[in-house]
């Protein structure tokens, strides 16, 4: 047991005593009816209870409790819409590498969390720390939020911006 949960009683669990661990419990094991719903969601989220029980064969209430516990456990984060970034007027898309201060990932990605059009933040390993996506409306302003506000973050210690000429989003049902 870790101090940090000898000063709270020991009643904190595993994942709870890791610093940093916003993740909430361990990953749990999903079934075959849970992995179908998945699939199902990820290319229709907003397909109704009856219809995606209909398709995994098991009752309303099954597929109520299953998706809501996928909810509850953080498997399933959220629903969305897939964007056509273009159509909707971010027609610049980038991938953009950084090299960032040791220890600084915490605070780098709460300033990253803030750019307009950032898309995706990766903490990665090789030759650069952070891996970010952004969607800007022009290139004009992808030289701005690189230029003057990425390179203003103290703890970036260096930027490489790779422009994204065409992307395809990969449909979860390859069927379809």
């Amino acid at each position: 047991m870790t101090a940090e949960q000898m000063a709270d009683g020991g009643d904190r669990t595993a994942w709870e005593a890791v610093p940093g661990a916003d993740q909430g419990p361990p990953p749990r094991n999903l079934d075959a009816i849970d992995r179908d719903i998945l699939r199902i969601l990820q290319t229709d989220g907003r397909a109704s209870i009856r219809s995606v029980a209909e398709r995994v064969h098991v009752s309303r209430a099954n597929a109520y409790a299953r998706i809501n516990r996928l909810i509850d456990d953080g498997v399933i984060r959220g629903f969305s819409a897939r964007v056509n970034h273009e159509r909707a007027g971010h027609g610049a898309s980038a991938y953009i590498t950084l090299k960032i201060v040791q220890n600084s990932w915490r605070t780098v990605r709460k300033q990253l969390q803030a750019l307009p059009g950032a898309a995706h933040i990766a903490l990665v390993s090789g030759d650069f720390d952070v891996l970010l996506l952004v969607h800007t409306p022009d290139n004009r302003t992808l030289r701005e939020l690189v230029l003057t506000r990425l390179q203003a973050i103290p703890e970036v210690l260096s930027t490489r911006t790779l422009l994204v000429f065409e992307e395809t989003d990969l449909d979860p049902d390859p069927a379809r």
